[in-house]
C-alpha cells in the first residue's frame, strides 16, 4: 500500500486530456444515494475504484467538509487521480490497494466506521484506453489485463499454461461462453505451436473456431473471452465477494453504500449481500423478533437502476450499468 504523496507528478496538459475522456457512470444518481450520509461533521466516504478520480472530485465539490478514501490497485490510476484531486489536499487519501482490503486500510488509517462506499466494478476507461494493457479486443495489444501490473500472472500466462479443463471453466463461469470448449481447443491447438502474446492473435482464433451462427450475435465474438480472462487473471469475483460485506460491515449507522456493475455476475453477487442483509432471519413463528434477527441494511434502489438514454448517448461505456444502493440501519448484534 502507498499513500498519495508517493504519487508523481504529470504535466497538466497530459492530466486534462486523462480528465475529458473520463465520464463518470451515473454520477449524479451516485452523488443523491450518498447524500443524505455524508452532510454530517466528520463524514468520511470510500471510492473502492478510484481510477480516474471523477466520482471522488464530484464527491469532494458537493461535500466540503467530506474526507474521501480512494483505493485502487492500478499504480498509473493513482498516479493521474492524484493529481487531480491535489487541490484538495489533506481531504483525500489515495491508497495502493484492492478493494476487499478496506477493513485493512481503515484500520491503518485509524477510522472506526464511514459514513459512505462507492464502487464503480469493472475497467475503468484508462484501462480500456491504453493500448499496451491488453484489456480491449478491438486493438493489438501484449495480452496483460492485469490491473495492478506490479504483480500476478498475465492474460497470456493464463492462456498459455492452465490445463484445457481449468480454461474452459473460466470461459463458461466468467465469461458465460457457450463455445468455451471450441475455443479452448484452437487454443491449446496452437498454443502447442507458439506461445500466445498478443490480443489480435487471440481474437482471430475466436473468429475462425466458432461457428457462424455463433458470430452473428451478441457483438464481438471476443468478448465474452476476454471478460473471462479479465476476471480471472484480477480475481475479480473472489474479490468482490469479500469486498462487498466488507464495506457494508465498515459502514456507521446511517451509512450508504452504492454498487455500479457492469455484467451479471457482478450484480449477482452485489444483489445478494445487499438483499441479505435488508432480510428479516427471524426463525418463522417468533411472536417477538430479536434484534440481532432484525435487518441491519435499507434498500435504497427498486431492483438495479439501469443508465438513462442521455447518459448513455453522452458516454457509451454507461450501457451495462446496473447501479445498487442501501444503507446501514443497525449495529451488528453478537
Amino acid at each position: 500500500m502507498q499513500g498519495r504523496e508517493a504519487l508523481p507528478s504529470q504535466d497538466d496538459g497530459e492530466r486534462r486530456e486523462e480528465e475529458a475522456r473520463h465520464v463518470p457512470v451515473m454520477l449524479r444518481r451516485c452523488l443523491d444515494l450518498l447524500a443524505p450520509a455524508l452532510d454530517k461533521p466528520g463524514a468520511v466516504v470510500v471510492d473502492c475504484t478510484l481510477g480516474l478520480g471523477g466520482h471522488s472530485e464530484a464527491l469532494l465539490r458537493t461535500h466540503p467538509e467530506v474526507r474521501l478514501i480512494g483505493l485502487d490497485r492500478d499504480t498509473d490510476a493513482l498516479r493521474l487521480a492524484g493529481e487531480r484531486l491535489a487541490t484538495f489536499g489533506d481531504r483525500a487519501t489515495l491508497v495502493h490497494a484492492v478493494y476487499d482490503e478496506l477493513p485493512d486500510v481503515l484500520d491503518r488509517l485509524g477510522i472506526d466506521g464511514v459514513q459512505g462506499v462507492l464502487f464503480d466494478l469493472g475497467v475503468s476507461s484508462m484501462q480500456l484506453d491504453e493500448a499496451d494493457r491488453g484489456f480491449a479486443y478491438a486493438q493489438d495489444a501484449p495480452l496483460d489485463m492485469r490491473m495492478d501490473q506490479t504483480t500476478g500472472a498475465s492474460a497470456a500466462e493464463v492462456l498459455n499454461t492452465y490445463a484445457p479443463g481449468e480454461l474452459v471453466r473460466i470461459l463458461r463461469t466468467y465469461g458465460e461462453e457457450k463455445q468455451a470448449k471450441r475455443i479452448v481447443s484452437a487454443v491449446v491447438r496452437e498454443r502447442a505451436k507458439e506461445p500466445f502474446t498478443n490480443s489480435a492473435r487471440l481474437v482471430e482464433l475466436i473468429r475462425d473456431a466458432l461457428p457462424q451462427a455463433a458470430k452473428r450475435t451478441g457483438g464481438n465474438p471476443a468478448k465474452r473471452t476476454f471478460q473471462a480472462l479479465r476476471i480471472e487473471v484480477n480475481g475479480e469475483l473472489a474479490v468482490l465477494e469479500r469486498a462487498v460485506p466488507a464495506a457494508v460491515a465498515s459502514l456507521a449507522v446511517g451509512g450508504r453504500i452504492a454498487v455500479l456493475s457492469y455484467q451479471s455476475l457482478e450484480d449477482r453477487l452485489v444483489k445478494q449481500v445487499l438483499v441479505a442483509g435488508a432480510a428479516n432471519t427471524a426463525p418463522h413463528g417468533l411472536p417477538v423478533v430479536p434484534e440481532r434477527y432484525q435487518p441491519r441494511l435499507k434498500l435504497l434502489t427498486r431492483g438495479a437502476e439501469l443508465p438513462t438514454e442521455d447518459e448513455v448517448a453522452e458516454n457509451r461505456r454507461a450501457a451495462p450499468a446496473r447501479l445498487r444502493g442501501a444503507q446501514r440501519i443497525r449495529e451488528d448484534v453478537a
